[in-house]
């Protein structure tokens, strides 16, 4: 076996659906360009936007189309050549249906990284073939880790720049799987790519044929969707009460909300939380008709066999149920120019319930480099991940991030201006309320 066929995870056939991935990468790597050879070579770019991107390309004096442009959308990304917004796309091959989030580069846009990747079944993280793993990259892979990501995909790029050097490949993968396995990364899938020429985008490359692997596209057409089996555990925050009070619907009252996790039938025994009132579940309604099993991701109606108080904020589940507390400690990645200080007042956004927190202490800071974890007497400032400890006014019911990135996960919101300052991910729930 070579080195290449060690460091390369073939990625098995898997039943076709939705993908959701996101793009990252220190900047110029060529992350928007690959996107865009990506979309060009899929067949996926109507004739009116390959045209714009063209002339947009001739006006700017490019000697070839510069296929980013179909991906950096703002003017100020055109002018400079980088992402500055997550650039959203919706595209489908014969095989799947894909929505990308193409995340921006700079460190000061590694907030816009989280945004992207936090709904992500897949990160892609890109890397210069002539510079291998830089600083940039380990942040993107740590906070893909850390959002618990459940596919990597390391992209190294501009190939043709070091001769399609299989030794060159081969040793920016070792190094960036042995940081990925720091990391706790539960799969890592490399592939050697020339997005400007389309070396093993879409079609596989005549320049690189001690590569035996898939192509990018194929590694994208293939990866799991979601989670590998269901969640056990069923979690239904509570967005909103429907009371018709209408002649029709005189006795409705329906729960409405966007499964989280699991699957409910009617007649399931339901908790509510933080009360901890039981009751059962007498109807499902999904897209104004009655049915008897609804799972996630469905946004449900539900209806209860008992009168009992919910309100928004509230999660019905079932299963091993959550940790109702006020005390949590959570690894996060500060999103603000304001630095996050032990004793700063905030709100704690969690699925549909806001409620007050004080932040106890700021326990550490995350070297992204070493994962060495540092003192922090003066905070986090923006872009740097560390742990914290919060305690809130009211109990909330809480998963770990680990076992359920929906209602494990949370921002910390400045109660002045309503400004998001940090994304959370619940590393354990502190003492259960009595």
């Amino acid at each position: 076996m070579t080195v290449t066929q060690t460091v390369t995870q073939t990625v098995s056939v898997q039943p076709a659906g939705l993908l959701r991935f996101a793009t990252a990468g220190s900047v110029d790597d060529g992350k928007s360009t690959l996107v865009g050879r990506l979309l060009h070579d899929s067949k996926s770019v109507f004739t009116d936007q390959l045209e714009a991107v063209e002339r947009a390309s001739r006006e700017s004096g490019r000697p070839l189309t510069d296929l980013a442009l179909l991906t950096d959308g703002l003017r100020a990304e055109r002018e400079q050549g980088i992402t500055i917004d997550v650039a959203y796309r919706y595209f489908a091959t014969p095989k799947r249906r894909f929505i990308l989030a193409d995340t921006p580069g700079h460190v000061q846009y590694t907030r816009n990284m989280v945004t992207g990747a936090s709904t992500a079944d897949l990160a892609v993280v890109l890397v210069d073939a002539r510079h291998g793993v830089v600083e940039q990259t380990r942040r993107h892979t740590a906070i893909a880790a850390l959002l618990r990501v459940p596919h990597i995909v390391l992209a190294v790029n501009k190939m043709d720049l070091v001769g399609y050097a299989e030794e060159v490949f081969a040793s920016v993968a070792r190094t960036f799987a042995a940081y990925a396995a720091d990391l706790g990364a539960a799969r890592v899938t490399s592939v050697p790519v020339s997005a400007l020429s389309g070396d093993n985008v879409v079609r596989p490359s005549t320049h690189m044929d001690w590569y035996a692997g898939p192509t990018f596209l194929e590694v994208l057409e293939n990866a799991p969707a979601g989670a590998a089996e269901p969640a056990p555990e069923v979690r239904l925050p509570v967005q909103y009460v429907i009371r018709p009070q209408s002649a029709e619907y005189a006795d409705y009252r329906g729960y409405a909300g966007q499964l989280a996790s699991g699957a409910l039938r009617v007649g399931d025994a339901v908790t509510v939380f933080p009360s901890g009132t039981t009751t059962t579940v007498a109807g499902i309604d999904v897209l104004g008709r009655s049915c008897e099993t609804a799972r996630a991701p469905q946004s449900v109606t539900i209806r209860l066999a008992d009168a009992v108080d919910v309100s928004r904020g509230d999660v019905i589940g079932a299963g091993p149920a959550p940790a109702v507390t006020r005390e949590v400690e959570a690894v996060v990645c500060h999103l603000s120019e304001r630095p996050l200080r032990a004793g700063d007042r905030v709100l704690l956004k969690q699925a549909t319930r806001t409620v007050r927190a004080i932040v106890s202490d700021v326990q550490d800071l995350i070297d992204v480099g070493t994962l060495d974890r540092l003192p922090a007497p003066d905070g986090l400032r923006l872009n740097e991940i560390g742990r914290v400890r919060l305690r809130t006014t009211e109990p909330v019911a809480l998963d770990t991030y680990a076992d359920n990135r929906r209602t494990g996960s949370f921002i910390l919101i400045d109660p002045a201006d309503g400004a998001t300052l940090t994304a959370g991910m619940v590393e354990r729930p502190g003492p259960v309320r009595p």
